[in-house]
């Protein structure tokens, strides 16, 4: 999560001995922000808290809700403001209700919810001496963001740091393992690529085995060209002779300056034969480029043709042969008898360098053999099962020469299949291509997922002449509507590769049958895949970290850089004398163990605070119906600072509108996830090796953020003016967001009555969340129905002002319409035979004690206003609700009571006409029963619940004895409170008030707080919250407790 840790923390907000017996809405909460930079010892970390949340609790009076329009941070209905985590810790038992003459146990209610990412709710509990006794509590966590999996991991690991971190206090807690030994043991060893012998021949010896084994079989096609593996075979045998008279031998370089041609595949296996390694020159590369790349390599032979020769640079010291050389095909088709060593180098790929110089990757044989052996034993074995050995596979090679991904269509080859070279003007274009695939019977296909998916667009899938029956996708991130596609295709085996050139090509594989989502899966066979934090340490299931490979896989290093090997390629911890490759690319590894691709370390966006994952925003763009392809970039070269656009292929035949998509967008993401443009193209601009080339995406033709920009209807020109009055600014363009302006929920609810009455059409708080500025405001309402009747002020007592705490959850619940996830359900379970005379009066006896439980919320001019009932229009209504037991299934009358207690403890309180309080007495026999109180959170909290169960209980006595209750009228009541806040904090305008003098503490310490926690989501989190939640248990035993109740008692601090 970081270095700086907000964290939310519920303050009682009872400032005054006379509202200690008073339900209502009083608590408060704080932002407790850890500062854990430079790695400090437990000690200082405590030192550190204590003085901050010292410095928090001494401004603990200004609400919350003031805090957030203060500091106006980015808003959304997906997340909390300010902290996503939110942390209790109370002291001895629960508040429980005692009625006489019953037995009375508290019932959790199967009704979970959650506000928050994360709520850690601890209960300490002490022995009758007053001994630490044990922590007990529970981690809250939304489903829509977690797995209960997860969630358990986390409760276990928080334990096991709790542990470590009390045994060594002054030990930095960076050094804290979260890992148990069996985790560790699963994610270092039995989740990393299976030992699979390997042959002790090298690649070229494997192929001189097949082709002895199949000599007229067909080995190559291209064009018009087909050669046997005889055939092949003796002309690459001729050719591996004139290169070792000149010099070619082990470990030399070999430069192959070929146009696109049987003769190129020739000329790879030449080289292999002997015994040198190859180093690919793409021809179309500019001169310069082609030049820098043989300088780094110094080769000491240049293959090329007559044709191609004059435009080569000249390269000091290296000889030229000619593939076409007359010469050369005279020579004699004998073998060298070279024996080619697992750790003589194959080929150098050279790779674009952060400097503009390429560097030169150099992969030797022992890579190539392994990657060979375990396709062999998986994918190849498979694909030949699955057409029943019928014919040999024809496989399609379309990636440039140049890429280390043609040697995937080789190493088909080298097992007997006939490989297939396509020619550049086929592969090139899609629709070529995807007839040549029909039109030859291509079965094996190995492709970018950008590539993929535009084939797939020409009918790749749907071909009724012929479809492939092997998929490979690589060299890019696979997006979710490629990976659906290929999912719901009959009969085709799917494979996602993984592989950065700096490991033989793959690395990781994994079938797309086996999971919904993309994922770069599991390593292969003799390979080892880390996910390590910046210390080189292994993180949990689910957590971000960069993946480290190592096993066979890797390359040598670079060529002539040793200082940039020995910083990419470090010393593994986990396997003595071994290394591994830094990849830079940040992962996750998923409960099963396969890894999920993240995005690059060093490419990181952040935008306005909140880190981007492109390829989230790419996903739901891709969702929408129109679009084929999706792509998403960072730009900073308009107004503003860097901006989110989205690129968008059409789907054939269709001419979908930008604005139109983007507000596609706009429904499915959170605010911060929302491109600035969405611009539509005919197709995407791809590199030579067919991804995606970002660099030449075109920039928006219009600028994001434009100045002012003029009203284009009388709608937008009547709400852009709206906007001005409510915000006090002089001009408002109709581009500009509301709460980018300074908009907060008090004047979000003046606008929205304003527009209401301007434009004589209903408009909701959540049209305002989701279309924040004029324009889109006014696009919105065009569909908008009738305004309701104006609300007016009628013949009433003035109408007192809510607490600040109670506005902010007027407005949250006007925002969610009325979501239930603001309630607060208490039940217990009654044993013997309750007076329901008795408790009705007794209920409405507590509300009639307590105004606020007989308040309604409606809204007058604009605002929301507190209106008390009286006590005889306020009655609660006590329903009894049989729940006959059903004996021939055991617990079905409990599962029943459950459904009842869940389905009223959901109910949707409309706050403006009725009370915030709701009873049912769920009858389960004659002897037992349970009592259910639903209250809204407007109305109390959890520290109100010990007065209420106890005027409760003393009102049922009173009631059973036939009295009304004797108690002591309460000093004051919330009106009083709210009235007396706003006194005590005085106006904001007064730079001396009490508010303003607070609210300059929380600017300060809250200055550039982390928009949002990086925390192990499992799944992204939605447009809007659900607020769907679940929960597992926390326990810290006494042992543990006491350690940690005395480390607390020597740093000065509480627990």
């Amino acid at each position: 999560a970081g270095t700086d840790i907000p964290i939310g923390t519920p303050v009682a907000g009872r400032a005054d001995e006379a509202l200690d017996e008073l339900v209502g809405f009083f608590v408060n909460t704080l932002v407790l922000r850890t500062d854990l930079s430079g790695d400090p010892g437990f000690t200082e970390v405590l030192a550190r808290v204590r003085e901050a949340d010292l410095a928090a609790y001494e401004h603990q009076d200004v609400p919350f809700e003031r805090v957030v329009e203060a500091l106006n941070p980015e808003r959304s209905l997906a997340r909390h403001p300010l902290f996503q985590v939110m942390m209790t810790l109370e002291s001895g038992p629960a508040p429980a209700l005692e009625l006489p003459g019953l037995a009375a146990e508290p019932l959790p209610v199967g009704w979970d919810t959650t506000k928050f990412d994360l709520t850690v709710d601890f209960r300490e509990h002490r022995s009758a001496e007053g001994a630490p006794a044990g922590i007990g509590g529970a981690l809250e966590y939304p489903t829509d963001l977690f797995d209960r999996e997860t969630a358990e991991a986390m409760a276990a690991s928080l334990v096991r740091v709790l542990d470590q971190l009390a045994a060594a206090p002054r030990r930095p807690v960076g050094e804290t393992d979260p890992l148990s030994a069996e985790d560790r043991e699963r994610i270092l060893v039995r989740w990393n690529g299976a030992a699979l012998p390997v042959p002790d021949a090298t690649l070229p010896q494997l192929f001189e085995a097949q082709a002895a084994r199949t000599p007229g079989a067909t080995a190559l096609v291209h064009r018009g060209t087909a050669l046997t593996f005889a055939e092949l075979d003796a002309r690459a045998d001729r050719l591996a002779g004139a290169l070792a008279e000149h010099g070619a031998g082990p470990d030399s370089l070999v430069a192959l300056a070929l146009p696109r041609s049987a003769e190129s595949i020739v000329a790879l296996l030449a080289v292999l034969k002997a015994g040198a390694a190859s180093v690919p020159v793409d021809l179309e590369y500019p001169a310069e480029r082609i030049a820098l790349l043989l300088a780094d390599a110094a080769p000491t032979v240049v293959v090329t043709d007559s044709a191609t020769a004059a435009a080569l640079p000249h390269v000091p010291g290296a000889r030229q042969v000619l593939a076409d050389d007359p010469a050369v095909a005279a020579r004699p088709a004998a073998r060298l008898g070279r024996t080619v060593r697992p750790g003589d180098a194959a080929y150098v790929i050279h790779t674009s360098g952060s400097t503009g110089r390429p560097k030169g990757v150099v992969i030797d044989h022992a890579g190539l053999r392994n990657l060979y052996t375990h396709h062999r034993a998986g994918l190849m074995t498979r694909a030949e099962r699955s057409r029943g050995g019928e014919r040999r596979m024809r496989v399609a090679l379309t990636a440039s020469l140049s890429f280390d991904t043609s040697w995937e269509g080789l190493l088909w080859m080298v097992a007997g299949h006939e490989l297939h070279l396509i020619a550049d003007d086929v592969r090139r274009d899609a629709g070529a291509m995807a007839r040549h695939i029909a039109e030859t019977g291509i079965d094996v296909l190995d492709v970018t997922p950008t590539y993929a998916e535009q084939l797939i667009e020409e009918g790749l899938l749907t071909d009724p002449r012929h479809r492939p029956r092997v998929l490979q996708i690589g060299g890019e991130a696979a997006g979710p509507a490629l990976w659906a596609r290929v999912r719901e295709a009959d009969d085709l085996i799917c494979y996602n590769i993984y592989g950065p050139t700096e490991c033989t090509i793959d690395a990781l594989w994994w079938d797309t049958a086996d999971s919904g989502r993309p994922l770069v899966g599991v390593p292969l066979a003799n390979t080892r895949g880390y996910v390590l934090d910046a210390a080189l340490r292994p993180v949990p299931d689910g957590v971000e970290g960069e993946l480290y490979v190592g096993g066979a896989q890797l390359a040598r290093g670079y060529l002539g850089r040793p200082a940039l090997t020995a910083e990419r390629f470090v010393a593994c911890p986990f396997v003595p004398g071994e290394r591994m490759y830094r990849t830079g690319d940040l992962v996750r590894r998923g409960p099963g163990g396969a890894l999920e691709f993240l995005g690059r370390a060093d490419d990181q966006v952040k935008i306005r605070g909140f880190r981007i994952e492109p390829g989230e925003v790419e996903a739901a763009l891709a969702r929408l119906p129109d679009v084929a392809q999706a792509a998403v970039a960072v730009r900073e070269d308009g107004p503003g600072g860097p901006r989110l656009v989205a690129y968008a292929v059409p789907v054939a035949g269709r001419e979908p509108d930008a604005a139109a998509l983007r507000r596609g967008l706009a429904a499915a993401l959170p605010a911060h996830l929302v491109p600035s443009a969405v611009v539509v193209l005919d197709g995407f601009p791809l590199t030579p090796n067919g991804k995606l080339d970002r660099a030449a995406l075109p920039r928006p033709d219009h600028p994001a953020a434009a100045a002012a920009r003029a009203p284009r209807t009388a709608r937008e020109e009547i709400l852009a003016g709206l906007f001005a009055t409510v915000l006090g600014l002089p001009e408002v363009g109709v581009d500009d967001g509301f709460f980018d302006l300074g908009g907060h929920s008090l004047l979000a609810t003046r606008l929205i009555s304003r527009a209401r009455t301007a434009l004589g059409v209903e408009v909701s708080l959540r049209d305002l969340f989701q279309a924040q500025t004029p324009a889109a405001l006014a696009e919105l309402t065009r569909a908008a129905g009738r305004a309701r009747p104006a609300l007016l002020r009628r013949e009433l007592p003035d109408h007192p002002p809510l607490s600040f705490a109670q506005h902010r959850q007027w407005f949250v619940h006007q925002a969610e319409e009325r979501a239930a996830h603001h309630n607060m359900p208490f039940a217990v379970r009654l044993r013997g035979a309750p007076d329901r005379t008795a408790l009705a009066a007794a209920l409405a006896d507590v509300v009639a004690r307590h105004e606020v439980l007989r308040t309604l919320f409606p809204e007058v001019d604009g605002r929301p206003v507190l209106r008390v009932l009286p006590p005889e229009q306020a009655r609660p209504r006590l329903l009894v609700e049989e729940i006959e037991e059903i004996e021939e299934v055991e617990g079905a009358d409990e599962a029943r009571l459950g459904a009842a207690l869940a389905a009223e403890a959901g109910h949707r309180f409309d706050l403006a006409t009725e009370i915030p309080l709701r009873a049912r007495l769920f009858r389960l026999g004659e002897e037992e029963h349970v009592l259910l109180l639903v209250l809204h959170h407007i109305a109390s909290d959890g520290w109100s619940m010990e007065p209420l169960l106890k005027d409760l209980a003393r009102a049922y006595a009173d009631r059973v004895r036939g009295s009304a209750p004797g108690w002591a009228p309460l000093p004051v009541r919330y009106v009083d409170y709210a009235l007396w806040q706003r006194e005590l904090l005085g106006g904001e305008g007064d730079p001396e008030s009490l508010l303003s003098r607070q609210l300059a503490f929380w600017r300060g310490a809250l200055a550039g707080v982390p928009v949002e926690l990086a925390l192990p989501f499992d799944r992204a989190r939605p447009a809007v919250a659900s607020y769907a939640g679940a929960s597992v248990p926390v326990v810290l035993d006494a042992e543990l407790h006491g350690r940690l109740a005395g480390l607390a008692r020597e740093c000065g601090c509480t627990l």
